[in-house]
């Protein structure tokens, strides 16, 4: 009798189960155990030589050090099916560039992004969350069934089999406004995707940074932190978030390294009169953010393929920032401070991190 053929879900279950022993061990001492070297960069997904791949923490995936975001601003389209076009050739253009994972935070993103690369669904690792029916409202966050019955849904309605990795979407300032009891729906229910198989890894995004420094220690199912760091953000002296992350071998995808548009000319605009100067600014900024060494990927909103383009050029460029640069990037950081949007006035409080 012919043996099945085993799915992709199949796999990826006993993939979790085969690291169990790990997160057992992580829960029980406190902090991970990081692995003895990272995984071959080469056997990654679309790898690409001219691209930089990080590791993922402990989840060991190797991401690209410039990934994409799944919010898009200021994309200039004709409609619908343009719009579809535009995501399908920015994401195609991604990876053939060597960037390899997409952070899709909500409905709309998912279902998009799931459609943009559905050809090419093992080339790209595929971050998930399904926001809008997540922790953030009590009609879905209050109970393990609604989580669980809202993980299934979106993934069904996406067409997905399995994400690589479901970051649920907290409140931002999680300590304060998700309840106690909220918080540990959301890590039984991480827990449960795991093992199940519909998700290889879990984490959460989250702007608190007290809460992350202490639940990273606290919960293993928190592989992976989405949170803000941008061209102004500098790691604490002391008492630094990023000490906890490191003792917990925890991934860090960093959000908002262009501020909203903030540290450009033209505010975000594809295609000024200062595209040239902005393109720039965009490259000096990606290179201020991958110098630290926390920082798997940052993930910038990308709207054309010529920002995808200088995106990974700025990969290309060295890390460590002359004089000039070093004045340049003070400049570019104090406009963004005065450019915030007040919808952004809060990532005033990421100076320090």
């Amino acid at each position: 009798m012919t043996k099945p053929e085993v799915t992709r879900r199949e796999f990826v279950q006993s993939s979790a189960a085969a690291v169990g022993a790990a997160a057992v061990g992580t829960a029980a001492t406190g902090q991970a155990t990081p692995a003895t070297e990272p995984p071959d960069p080469k056997k990654t997904r679309s790898y690409n030589e001219n691209m930089e791949y990080r590791r993922l923490g402990r989840t060991n995936l190797m991401i690209s050090a410039v990934s994409i975001g799944g919010h898009w601003k200021k994309i200039a389209t004709r409609g619908p099916e343009d719009f579809k076009k535009n995501r399908r050739e920015v994401l195609a253009a991604c990876m053939d560039h060597g960037i390899n994972y997409i952070d899709a935070c909500w409905n709309n993103e998912v279902m998009t992004y799931a459609e943009a690369v559905r050809d090419r669904r093992e080339d790209i690792f595929f971050g998930y969350s399904f926001g809008a029916h997540e922790s953030r409202f009590p009609k879905w966050g209050s109970t393990l069934d609604k989580m669980k019955e809202s993980f299934d849904s979106g993934m069904k309605a996406a067409g997905l089999e399995y994400v690589d990795l479901w970051r649920i979407t907290m409140h931002e300032n999680t300590s304060k406004r998700n309840t106690p009891e909220e918080i540990e729906i959301a890590m039984e229910v991480l827990a449960w995707a795991k093992k199940s198989g519909r998700a290889r890894f879990t984490g959460v995004s989250s702007h608190d940074r007290p809460w992350i420094a202490e639940a990273v220690t606290k919960y293993p199912q928190l592989e992976v932190i989405v949170t803000p760091y941008t061209a102004g953000s500098k790691e604490k002296p002391e008492g630094s978030m990023f000490e906890s992350l490191r003792k917990n071998d925890v991934g860090m995808i960093g959000i908002k390294p262009f501020a909203s548009g903030s540290v450009f000319k033209s505010r975000g605009q594809p295609d000024s009169a200062t595209k040239e100067e902005d393109d720039e600014r965009a490259r000096l900024v990606l290179r201020y953010v991958l110098s630290c060494d926390v920082l798997t990927a940052s993930i910038p909103g990308l709207v054309t393929i010529d920002q995808v383009k200088n995106a990974a050029k700025a990969v290309q460029d060295r890390r460590k920032l002359d004089v000039a640069e070093k004045a340049k990037l003070e400049q570019i950081s104090e406009e963004m401070w005065a450019n915030l949007p007040k919808s952004y006035e809060w990532l005033r409080d990421w100076e320090w991190v």
